[in-house]
């Protein structure tokens, strides 16, 4: 076993004492905090413990628990308890004040009365104990102490009201392996020797913990009253059990819609061939859509859940570059990568298709053949960027530069990851050709446009009638009605590139479909290669209920884009009845991102060897509805110990 800690790091305390305590075949290796130690991190995380089979812990607590257990050492439910109580209550008001204390320059007073109530009841605890399990040193009083000493060393000054704790720190302080963790991390230096590790974390937020108790507490909203009726239904449905509950059916493939029955069709989000897929996407779109097709089947409702990844645009050529392989090469790989990933996570597509098809190009010339005879497509000169040194007109992707609205030094040509705001890559400040990093010239090219104007009306009749009958989320609705608003502009379906979907028409055979033209219609062209009989399906609007699962940055291309050139064909599509957006998933203290490597990917997540069922329970507990949220791996493992083991798992066992 090696164990890899670094020099002022607090949380290497508690792993370097526990390793005196209970083993001496670890090998210790000290590193600098950037140092990236577990393999599946795209982020340095220590301390962390390389075990023997190659598998890696990274939580400070989990190492502790590890080398107890290894030493042959029983660990009781007291144990588990505190070690929880440490991280959830202890840990971040601890971590709050030495931050104020020792980067902010607060007063020890000042900042100690913040930890008074977890103080208060570590000594309470201790009231009648030697130690906080009973009459032996244990792994909570290793993890307790080490959480507690790099802020309070010296517990002589602390009041006599916690003569319990003064005297239990002391013991576990003057126990050897202790003694010499302390002597090894602070160095002589004091407290002081954490403040280099502490300048490069974010500055700590503490929330107030909610009540003990599940009593409301003054300015609550009311509690919803249940009446004795409500209970009696309650229980005798309960004593029934699943007896007399209706089978799941049997389904027989190809699913297609049937009369009478309701039937629904459900997308998530295509994922982009072009890298691996990180936790943001999974919740985003294809494990929010699964979770609400595995309860439509249960209701016996006539469901089909299609999606596949989106293969055409700028994005798959620029990873062709990258990689030194064709872009067709890059798709066969991707997207075995992806059916991989999703197939690990259990997600229960009914077809997983892809856009690199022969229905993808015939459907899509179709809707734009259609467009064009009805006046619904403009022609128009446009701008655009140029390397000369590449000889080529740079697409989206192949351009990075500073954001003109909020100055993000590295936005796309096509949109800002910071702010979410399109762009138009000629808008870019200081813009840059990714792939000689050259300043490209603004250059005119001819381009065909959708010309949204002219479809605005009937746009805005489906979406009243859509969002009065449909469940749309609060964000789409407001992404959507703010697209409405500020009033639509014509919008560019064509791109100078070789990889995508050719335009069938005069004049622009050297041009491809705009990806945001063509992916959207992969959802149909990936329905025609399930089943022949697609049109039943993707042209019965009265009979078919059409649900789309995305992230928000997606929202406008499904709402207002999509739905205008199905409207405009005029070929009788079916359009979405509800659209259900997520907030983003960041992670840790910043935002996933597949280019920059920043994150846990599909990949990662499986080499953990936690099981799929834990990452899908977790990224469904931390699922951003309202608001954005954030994966942390502390979060994680406290998250599957306490809801997932301790709640769900105690309820369903008794």
């Amino acid at each position: 076993m090696k164990l890899y800690v670094s020099d002022g790091n607090p949380h290497g305390l508690k792993v370097l004492a526990a390793a005196g305590l209970w083993t001496d075949g670890v090998e210790i290796q000290r590193l600098q905090q950037e140092e990236k130690v577990v393999p599946f991190f795209s982020q340095a995380k220590l301390p962390a413990l390389e075990l023997t089979n190659g598998n890696y812990l990274f939580s400070a607590n989990a190492i502790c628990r590890y080398f107890l257990l290894a030493a042959g050492k029983d660990q009781n439910d007291l144990n588990n308890q505190w070690l929880e109580w440490e991280a959830t209550e202890l840990q971040p008001v601890i971590s709050a004040a030495l931050y104020a204390n020792i980067v902010q320059g607060k007063k020890k007073e000042e900042t100690l009365a913040t930890v008074g109530k977890q103080l208060g009841h570590v000594s309470q605890s201790l009231g009648k104990k030697p130690y906080l399990t009973g009459d032996a040193v244990s792994v909570a009083d290793i993890v307790v102490w080490g959480a507690i000493f790099p802020f309070i060393s010296d517990v002589s000054t602390l009041s006599e009201d916690l003569s319990s704790l003064k005297n239990w720190f002391k013991k576990v302080t003057e126990m050897e392996p202790c003694q010499k963790a302390a002597e090894s991390l602070l160095k002589g230096q004091g407290a002081s020797v954490f403040k280099g590790y502490l300048q490069k974390m974010p500055a700590p937020v503490t929330t107030s913990a909610p009540s003990a108790c599940n009593e409301p507490e003054a300015g609550d909203a009311p509690v919803l009253s249940i009446s004795e009726e409500d209970i009696a239904a309650a229980t005798e449905a309960w004593s029934r059990g699943l007896t007399n509950a209706p089978r799941p059916k049997q389904i027989q493939h190809p699913i297609l819609p049937r009369d009478g029955e309701k039937n629904l069709l459900i997308t998530s989000a295509l994922p982009y061939v072009n890298n691996v897929p990180h936790l943001g996407n999974i919740i985003g779109s294809v494990l929010s859509a699964d979770v609400y097709a595995r309860y439509c089947r249960l209701r016996n409702w006539n469901t089909l859940y299609i999606c596949g990844t989106d293969e055409y645009g700028t994005a798959t050529e620029t990873k062709a570059m990258e990689e030194g392989l064709t872009p067709q090469q890059i798709c066969d790989k991707y997207n075995a990568v992806h059916t991989a990933i999703y197939k690990w996570f259990d997600i229960s597509f009914d077809y997983f298709g892809r856009t690199t098809t022969p229905q993808q190009t015939t459907i899509a010339q179709d809707i734009f053949n259609r467009l064009l005879e009805r006046d619904f497509l403009l022609k128009d000169t446009v701008e655009q960027l140029r390397c000369e040194t590449c000889q080529r007109f740079l697409a989206d992707r192949f351009v990075e530069g500073t954001c003109p609205f909020c100055n993000y030094e590295e936005a796309r040509g096509d949109q800002c990851d910071k702010c979410g705001k399109l762009i138009n890559a000629v808008e870019l400040k200081k813009p840059q050709c990714k792939i000689c990093k050259r300043s490209p010239v603004v250059k005119s090219s001819q381009h065909l446009f959708l010309d949204l104007p002219k479809l605005e009306e009937r746009l805005e009749k489906w979406l009243q009638q859509s969002f009065a009958t449909g469940d749309w989320t609060a964000n789409a609705r407001y992404i959507t009605r703010s697209w409405i608003r500020d009033g639509l502009k014509p919008r560019c379906i064509t791109r100078d590139l070789k990889w995508g979907t050719p335009v069938p028409l005069e004049g622009f055979t050297d041009k491809v479909f705009y990806v945001w033209f063509d992916a959207p219609i992969g959802y149909i062209s990936i329905t025609a290669n399930y089943t022949d009989q697609w049109e039943k399906w993707w042209k019965n609007p009265k009979q078919v209920q059409l649900y789309n699962f995305m992230a928000k940055d997606n929202v406008p291309f499904h709402s207002v884009i999509f739905p205008s050139c199905l409207l405009g064909a005029e070929d009788n599509y079916t359009l979405v009845n509800h659209l259900v957006a997520t907030e983003y998933l960041n992670y840790e203290d910043g935002k996933f991102s597949k280019s920059r490597g920043v994150g846990v990917f599909g990949d990662m997540a499986k080499d953990t060897g936690i099981p799929a069922d834990i990452w899908r329970f977790y990224l469904l507990y931390l699922r951003p509805e309202g608001q954005d949220s954030a994966f942390s791996w502390g979060d994680l493992m406290l998250k599957n110990n306490s809801e997932l083991l301790n709640n769900l798992g105690n309820f369903v066992n008794r």
